[in-house]
């Protein structure tokens, strides 16, 4: 039973290192793209407007000057919370980059979808060493859910330098007191306690995979970096395409 509990722990950890990763790739994809890809829509929304704003001014039709209508508006929407407070309110809280200030610490965006190969097995070396679910105290548990916290930002960021630092931390850390040999009892509960968080895992999972961003990624699993220059590339020539438009419409 014992060698069983020890079994399904590293499963769900592996099952949890696999989650994040993904859950990382998502969230930097979806930041990358506003930042990289936000600009090239925006022009595009602008030269739309445009368009349909010569193109009723030339017709004269009252469909066409409805069409207009609703294509500048498109351009100038009303302000949310993020754009009221800077980017430093989404709703979820504070932003990555408003929290990092007020607790001084460097702001640093992600500069990749997808983190390099040596920042992810440093990742995975570390989670597997720090992981809460190896905890069977929950003062132990606490610490080790503090650090992975501190873990999976440095990782989200892609900073290498900050995951080493991180590793020598934990190695000069307290050792955690030898476990005493569990009960048949706990040993059950901790198979159940396991098995429900797998299946929170396996929601989780499902969620990113059907999220928007995340049927994206899916299209390009070895190089997700790629598919955003894929993206502005196509976007590029729609904004070229308007711009040939707008100019035929405007001599």
């Amino acid at each position: 039973m014992e060698r069983a509990v020890r079994v399904a722990e590293q499963a769900l950890i592996e099952f949890e290192i696999a989650v994040e990763t993904f859950r990382v790739e998502v969230e930097n994809f979806s930041r990358l793209h506003h930042q990289k890809l936000g600009p090239m829509y925006g022009r595009l929304d602008e030269l739309d407007a445009s368009i349909a704003e010569a193109r009723a001014e030339k017709s004269g039709d009252p469909e066409d000057l409805r069409r207009a209508q609703e294509a500048r508006a498109a351009v100038l929407p009303l302000p949310g919370v993020e754009a009221l407070f800077d980017d430093w309110i989404d709703s979820d809280g504070l932003s990555p980059e408003a929290a990092a200030m007020l607790t001084e610490r460097p702001v640093r965006p992600p500069q990749r979808v997808r983190p390099s190969e040596e920042v992810r097995r440093l990742y995975r070396e570390l989670a597997r060493k720090v992981h809460p679910d190896l905890a069977r105290e929950d003062d132990e548990r606490q610490r080790r859910e503090e650090f992975l916290t501190r873990v999976n930002a440095a990782y989200a960021r892609g900073d290498e330098t900050a995951l080493r630092e991180l590793a020598d931390e934990w190695e000069a850390g307290p050792v955690p007191a030898e476990e005493r040999l569990s009960e048949s009892e706990e040993l059950y509960a901790r198979l159940e306690w396991l098995a429900q968080r797998k299946d929170l895992l396996s929601t989780v999972a499902r969620e990113l995979e059907d999220s928007a961003i995340g049927s994206m990624l899916r299209l390009a699993p070895e190089d997700p970096d790629r598919l955003l220059e894929e993206i502005a590339e196509q976007l590029r020539g729609q904004v070229s395409e308007r711009e040939a438009e707008l100019a035929t419409l405007v001599q």
